[in-house]
């Protein structure tokens, strides 16, 4: 299939690939993808979310698709507060000076940890698949919680390395398999989004982002300060709703439990029945009704479809 259409945004790290699309006066939205996933994780959603006057952007993360490094030297780093300043910064380089986000995994560790360093910018904060309060290496596991996250364990493997760098394929779309329980994601519908792990920066990326979570690998020295300043001011001030599969086999929802504390802003936790690690795509229906009637708090979208 070919590419979609996208703009090269130059940030102070990164060119990032961004689609933008809906009406240009509409209110800005940043969509934040997961791992292993891409913007085609949106596109069910999209139509909705123009319909409700939302003008949405969809970016690549680093690692992922046609976003490049702009310095060749620089650490392939995946660290999750880096990911956080990404989306600041692109934010700078739109010229966006308030905007909404939602993120999905990835992305929506993404979308806390921006809402978290700059309540000032960030109107709304929706994330999917993943709580508050789970970023670093001395949280509580339970043990049916370390055994969902195999995979982390493997990529701190030399045997996990290989299979990232050489077999990447296969392995994302075993992962894609077992996180969607009781629902068959196409191979046309993996494929096309698979395309963007061809990135050269993509294995180092992801290595580094799984390896340093638990201290496995150096932290990335640019995001010192950053690290900081979320250990010292965890509270989320801005307007949250989390929503989670109550199905997800990969951070299973008693993970997103208990994190009223974590916010000074209004909080909401919504568990979608029956539904696995990506609800985006599984019923964008369930999501958009929770998305947009969120959103219509504050007067940025339309009421529920």
């Amino acid at each position: 299939m070919a590419p979609r259409p996208h703009r090269i945004v130059a940030t102070p790290t990164l060119d990032v690939a961004v689609e933008e699309t809906g009406p240009d006066a509409g209110s800005p939205l940043l969509l934040l993808h997961g791992w292993p996933d891409d913007a085609r994780t949106w596109d069910r959603m999209l139509p909705a979310l123009h319909a409700a006057g939302l003008r949405t952007i969809v970016p690549y993360l680093r690692g992922f698709g046609p976003t490049r490094f702009r310095d060749r030297d620089a650490m392939r780093s995946g660290q999750l507060s880096a990911l956080g300043r990404d989306v600041l910064e692109l934010a700078d380089a739109l010229g966006l000076r308030r905007f909404a986000v939602l993120g999905h995994d990835w992305g929506a560790r993404a979308a806390y940890i921006a809402a978290c360093l700059a309540p000032d910018r960030v109107s709304r904060c929706i994330a999917i698949s993943v709580g508050w309060g789970t970023n670093t290496p001395d949280q509580h596991l339970s043990l049916v919680q370390a055994q969902n996250y195999w995979y982390h364990w493997l990529m701190a493997l030399p045997r996990g390395e290989e299979i990232v760098r050489n077999d990447r394929r296969a392995y994302t779309r075993h992962i894609w398999t077992i996180w969607n329980p009781g629902w068959t994601v196409s191979d046309a519908e993996f494929d096309e989004t698979a395309a963007s792990f061809d990135n050269p920066d993509w294995a180092d990326v992801t290595l580094h982002s799984y390896r340093s979570r638990w201290n496995n690998a150096p932290s990335d020295p640019s995001c010192a300060a950053l690290e900081q300043r979320l250990a010292a001011a965890p509270i989320i001030q801005v307007p949250t709703l989390m929503l989670h599969g109550g199905a997800d086999p990969v951070n299973g929802p008693a993970t997103s439990e208990g994190k009223e504390q974590l916010f000074s802003g209004s909080y909401r936790r919504v568990v979608l029945p029956g539904l696995g690690h990506f609800p985006q795509r599984q019923d964008q229906d369930a999501v958009l009704r929770e998305v947009l009637a969120f959103l219509a708090e504050d007067g940025r979208a339309g009421a529920r479809p």
